[in-house]
């Protein structure tokens, strides 16, 4: 046998036993006539100790860093003892030893603070992976995992695969594509989401559904984004709203429980998108920490209402005047903010991804005084007005932002975000959850002049707005007063859970009556017969007895790395892609051969 235990196991109560180990070498030390070697395994590190007999052996066969060799001995107390490991109380005393396979010198050190950079590591992602760090993770990721199972196998739960050979169809992503040889011309799709087939498993009666599976969408990459990713995917007929969140609500807190020992009992708070918008600027707040925003336009004048205090309304500030809105965010105790600092802000939000001309910022100094970006249009009676208004107080940082109100909104919200990062209030190792609901149902698309899913086109609306839905015409006339259509206020019957400020879980009461989901595609901008081309299958199976059925699908990948305190996901992934789609491993994707590609009936035309 190759090994008798592993290099985690013996402890001091093993003293005396005689073993047989089995590793990689990861140090070896030389003191004179003896050496000292830590061998390496999945479960931990075990030191030998090679004596004065075996030296003539070790000239002959020398050891090196990542050889792969098996040793006999028996289990001592060792003289200095390493309190920084498990095994750290004992030593094996090597008898006798075999080299089962030589290794190359490493590209990089396997170790946790290696020398390694992130494209060197992911071409040896194999050597990369022996680190403990990473091996942590991928624990960690299968601890999640487990969990899940377990809970859902005891709520009555039924775990079934679905094809990833499947038809394209609209879903907010490019598809990746795969041909057909069999069937000349004709394409395959990798799929976004399970979403058809799971609601067809509810049609055929397994009404409670789950997976874990890969999912692929062709879409630019960042750091929380891979070409292929993986779903905790779940269904469930005959519920309403308040099951999937209640039953969700109780798995994420298994998984703190099962995973960080975690006990987090309070209820999740509950949060209208609308409310969130407004008060955080993002429809997935991270509530660790304050910082609200505040909408003061209703202090400055607007020619449509003559509503607003005298006390600012006179003030003849255009930017503010004619914005939609104006938003305010108080930073705490950032009132000793430099001219250099807030000038740093101000190209901060000028930045494209935030898409502002500027900032107008106020101090709140500590003794009662105020100093502005604008001082030539507001006195020091109309800035205290504005600091009582967003309950600013001494020693504060107003900052403020004015513009159309999407977009300010969304530019507040993520200045909120740099402040927190600036002043570290988003502490890894703290974990607040968020239910988002009554999302819109729709958005408008300027760019097509119709309506888009916000979520997909299998949502349902909320119940007492089905009619609404049903009894409109949802073409759009005037663009410009889209605001004003019934379905711009028509809301969805979903729900998202917010981790930290993350996205982790997202779903929603599915549509279930072919009348309704027939509206939704033509809402949609699509014809009946491009519907049923797509979806045929979906509307003719409603045509059987659809139950109603909602679900919800969590990103694994991202919530293994909020729960690891890491901001990429592809340090939880045991092969990832870089940010390119590629995998520089394999070398992947790569050409095919012109036998492949005449096989396939394709060719390959270039630029």
């Amino acid at each position: 046998m190759y090994r008798t235990h592993t290099c985690g196991h013996l402890r001091i109560t093993d003293v005396n036993r005689i073993v047989t180990l089995s590793g990689w070498v990861q140090t070896i030390r030389k003191f004179g006539a003896i050496s000292f070697v830590d061998l390496r395994d999945r479960y931990g590190i075990t030191q030998l100790l090679f004596g004065e007999e075996l030296q003539p052996l070790l000239d002959v066969h020398p050891l090196g860093r990542e050889f792969v060799i098996q040793v006999k001995g028996f289990v001592q107390e060792r003289e200095n003892k390493n309190a920084h490991l498990a095994t750290g109380d004992i030593e094996v005393l090597v008898s006798e030893f075999d080299i089962l396979n030589t290794a190359l010198v490493p590209p990089f050190t396997i170790q946790d603070d290696t020398d390694g950079g992130d494209d060197l590591r992911m071409k040896y992602r194999y050597l990369d992976l022996r680190r403990n760090v990473v091996k942590k993770n991928l624990e960690l990721r299968y601890a999640i995992t487990r969990s899940v199972r377990n809970y859902l196998h005891e709520q009555s739960f039924i775990e079934v695969e679905t094809p990833f050979l499947i038809k394209s169809t609209p879903e907010g992503a490019r598809d990746f594509i795969v041909p057909s040889r069999m069937n000349e011309g004709q394409f395959y799709a990798l799929p976004q989401s399970p979403q058809t087939f799971k609601q067809l498993l509810m049609v055929s009666g397994y009404d409670r559904y789950f997976q874990i599976v890969k999912c692929f969408r062709d879409e630019d990459l960042r750091a929380d984004r891979q070409p292929e990713f993986t779903q905790i995917d779940c269904e469930m007929s005959f519920v309403e709203q308040e099951d999937i969140l209640n039953t969700f609500e109780n798995m994420i807190k298994r998984i703190f429980k099962d995973v960080k020992n975690l006990d987090y009992e309070e209820p999740i708070e509950r949060m209208s998108w609308e409310d969130a918008m407004w008060r955080f600027g993002i429809d997935k707040p991270d509530t660790r920490f304050d910082m609200e925003l505040t909408n003061i336009k209703t202090l400055f004048q607007n020619s449509k209402s003559k509503s607003y205090p005298e006390l600012i309304a006179g003030t003849d500030f255009p930017v503010f005047n004619q914005a939609e809105t104006v938003i305010a965010l108080v930073a705490p105790e950032c009132g000793f903010y430099t001219r250099k600092q807030t000038d740093e802000l101000t190209e901060w939000v000028k930045r494209p991804q935030i898409g502002m001309q500027g900032l107008v910022y106020i101090k709140c100094n500590a003794d009662g005084s105020y100093k502005s970006s604008v001082d030539k249009y507001f006195d020091e009676e109309k800035l205290q007005a504005i600091a009582e208004t967003c309950g600013a107080r001494a020693g504060d940082l107003i900052l403020l932002l004015a513009g159309k109100e999407e977009k300010t909104r969304k530019a507040a919200g993520e200045l909120r975000l740099e402040m927190a990062r600036r002043l570290n209030f988003r502490n890894t190792e703290t974990f607040k959850l968020l239910w988002i609901i009554d999302f819109p149902l729709f958005e408008y698309d300027d760019s097509s002049n119709r309506w888009v899913a916000r979520h997909h086109p299998f949502t349902a609306p909320k119940k007492e707005q089905i009619a609404v839905m049903l009894n409109n015409d949802p073409s759009i006339k005037n663009a410009e007063n889209y605001l004003a259509h019934p379905f711009a206020e028509i809301k969805a019957n979903a729900y998202d859970l917010v981790l930290n400020g993350n996205e982790v879980g997202g779903g929603s009461i599915r549509i279930f009556q072919k009348d309704l989901q027939e509206k939704m595609f033509t809402a949609l901008g699509m014809s009946k017969e491009d519907a049923m081309q797509k979806f045929g299958f979906l509307m003719n199976a409603f045509e059987y007895g659809a139950p109603p059925h909602g679900g919800i699908a969590f990103g694994l990948d991202r919530l293994c790395s909020i729960i690891g305190g890491s901001e990429s996901i592809r340090d939880f992934i045991a092969f990832p892609k870089n940010n390119s789609g590629r995998d520089v491993m394999l070398d992947a994707p790569s050409t095919i051969e012109d036998e492949q590609l005449k096989e396939l009936n394709l060719q390959w035309r270039g630029k």
